[in-house]
């Protein structure tokens, strides 16, 4: 009992102090209602103590609350403080640019961090209003910015925000410049946010210089300069941005390419941060794209497509036997390097262990380098180490990069006009994006992929389950041998499993609180039958899910 006293008061003592150093008043009153409810309140207390944010995947990101394991003010000012002292100390010159999208706090935590580096002596660009996330990284090269800022959490749930850090040439390199960070920037500044003194203490300056929508224009501009200008236009397309922030820069580069705008779904044009028609913002998870859906078959549209909240990615569906089709990550990445490979565009290939290795194949076959990364679009437009220029990258994840001299990052607003010129050009010669697949099955085999996804309350479920994978790693997967098993450990936490036909890819995720175990079965087509080798790759996925979650203790 002493002992829990202790530890009680010691907590309370921690709240206390943050409460004399938080400089936003709501969030004051909020941790005082948790002060007064202890001790009943001291489970959730400790949570918002159990640890500061730090710099994962993508930054910051946590649910919008008060103390140091949350996002709010306070913790946005020492970050805006660290990283602004770190530039410094790098001797980094030029502005940072800041953007953010229409999430609670977005725009609050975006003028802050501008004030902390006015506060610095360091000039502030800000976007002129939520806007999409590759436009912050295009702004970043197009500025010659020393780094930049986007305030966003992309497709996590509405409780959430994020915080994105950019870096410039003079700082990212060549491979960098316009990129997120790596290490070991990321531990540098995550190192210099430890080291912010007192907030009181950080000096604010002015807001900051608003751009003008000169900037958008020429983001629009050059998206809409990655398809051909003259190729076929006549596509009807259904369009969602989740509520989020990717509508107007997205019709605007559909027009500026000659395309005719979009069909929207209208309940979800505007952005609102609450994402009411949907459990969670993100076009991978069951029913986000229902109306969507809804809305291309109610107007016959050739195509549907979802961008997430800060637009950086790309969902697209198909008609499929009166009804329409999701396709996966991977199957747009096939369908969008093919396509590009066929316009003659040389260079690297790359995408991610996680990801289909389809792509592997068609780069071998048709001469071209190619290259495999870790997870993250950081790690892709760094691939290759600069050997040879990348010209595409994509993430299975619904991740696609297809203008890496534009934005140096994924971009859900390029790769649906891309998908546009695509479609629009099947559909001239009266085919479509699912022909498509079916004549790249028949060349290299049915590459069929899935995912064994789990969310958890609990954190440690995650680590049991690597641990077990470990210790008891499997020698046979769907009566093969498995011929290769690695663990990435330490660099990075992933196992992976193969056999002469299939891949298991295990890695607890970046972002959110999923283990996810990618999943592979490749299917040769014989006499030409397609739909059959369909058939039995998916048999065959839905067999391994099973044995890796038995493997898995899931």
């Amino acid at each position: 009992m002493a002992a829990e006293t202790t530890d009680l008061d010691d907590l309370r003592a921690r709240a206390e102090r943050w409460l004399d150093d938080d400089p936003d008043p709501a969030d004051r009153d909020e941790l005082r209602r948790v002060l007064a409810g202890l001790p009943g309140s001291a489970p959730e207390l400790a949570d918002r103590f159990a640890g500061p944010l730090t710099f994962g995947t993508a930054g910051l990101r946590g649910p919008l609350r008060a103390g140091p394991n949350g996002m709010n003010l306070a913790v946005v000012t020492q970050a805006a403080a660290g990283l602004v002292g770190w530039l410094a100390d790098q001797g980094g010159e030029g502005p940072l640019v800041i953007g953010y999208d229409a999430r609670h706090g977005s725009r609050a935590f975006a003028e802050r961090t501008a004030q902390v580096a006015t506060g610095a002596g360091r000039p502030a660009l800000l976007l002129p209003r939520p806007l999409p996330t590759p436009v912050l990284a295009f702004a970043v090269r197009h500025l010659g910015a020393v780094a930049g800022v986007m305030v966003t959490a992309s497709h996590n749930p509405p409780q959430d925000n994020g915080y994105k850090v950019y870096l410039g040439a003079q700082l990212g390199g060549e491979l960098g410049a316009g990129a997120q960070i790596v290490p070991p920037a990321d531990a540098g500044i995550e190192a210099a946010i430890r080291a912010v003194g007192p907030l009181a203490e950080v000096p604010l300056g002015p807001p900051g210089q608003v751009l003008g929508d000169d900037l958008v224009t020429g983001y629009v501009e050059r998206a809409a300069a990655v398809v051909d200008p003259a190729g076929p236009r006549d596509l009807k397309v259904a369009y969602t941005p989740l509520h989020g922030v990717g509508a107007a820069v997205l019709t605007a580069a559909f027009a500026r390419a000659g395309f005719a705008t979009p069909g929207v779904v209208p309940e979800q044009a505007e952005p609102d941060p609450a994402f009411p028609t949907v459990s969670f913002p993100n076009p991978e998870e069951p029913g986000a794209v229902d109306k969507l859906v809804a809305l291309a078959g109610s107007t016959g549209a050739d195509v549907a497509i979802a961008n997430d909240p800060d637009a950086d990615r790309c969902a697209v569906a198909v008609p499929a036997d009166g009804s329409w089709r999701m396709l996966r990550g991977d199957e747009v990445g096939a369908l969008l390097a093919d396509h590009l490979m066929r316009r003659g565009v040389t260079g690297l290939y790359a995408t991610t262990i996680v990801s289909s290795t389809l792509l592997r194949a068609m780069a071998a076959a048709r001469g071209l380098p190619y290259d495999e990364t870790l997870t993250g679009f950081k790690w892709i437009v760094r691939a290759g180490g600069g050997r040879e220029p990348l010209v595409f990258g994509y993430e299975e994840a619904l991740g696609y990069c297809v203008a890496p001299e534009h934005v140096r990052d994924k971009d859900g607003i390029t790769a649906a006009l891309t998908v546009a010129e695509l479609a629009a050009g099947l559909k001239a010669e009266g085919r479509t994006l699912s022909d498509r697949l079916d004549e790249l099955a028949a060349e290299f085999g049915v590459h069929h992929t899935d995912q064994l996804s789990v969310r958890v309350e609990d954190l440690r479920v995650i680590a049991d389950a690597m641990s077990r994978i470990r210790a008891a790693t499997p020698t046979v997967l769907l009566g093969h041998p498995v011929t290769e098993a690695s663990d990435l450990l330490p660099g990075a936490d992933v196992v992976i499993l193969r056999t002469d036909a299939a891949r298991v890819v295990i890695r607890p995720s970046g972002t959110e609180p999923k283990l996810k175990a990618y999943l592979e079965v490749v299917e040769p087509v014989t006499d030409g039958d397609v739909p059959a080798a369909r058939r039995r790759a998916h048999a065959a996925v839905t067999e391994l899910r099973g044995e890796i979650a038995a493997a898995l203790g899931l």
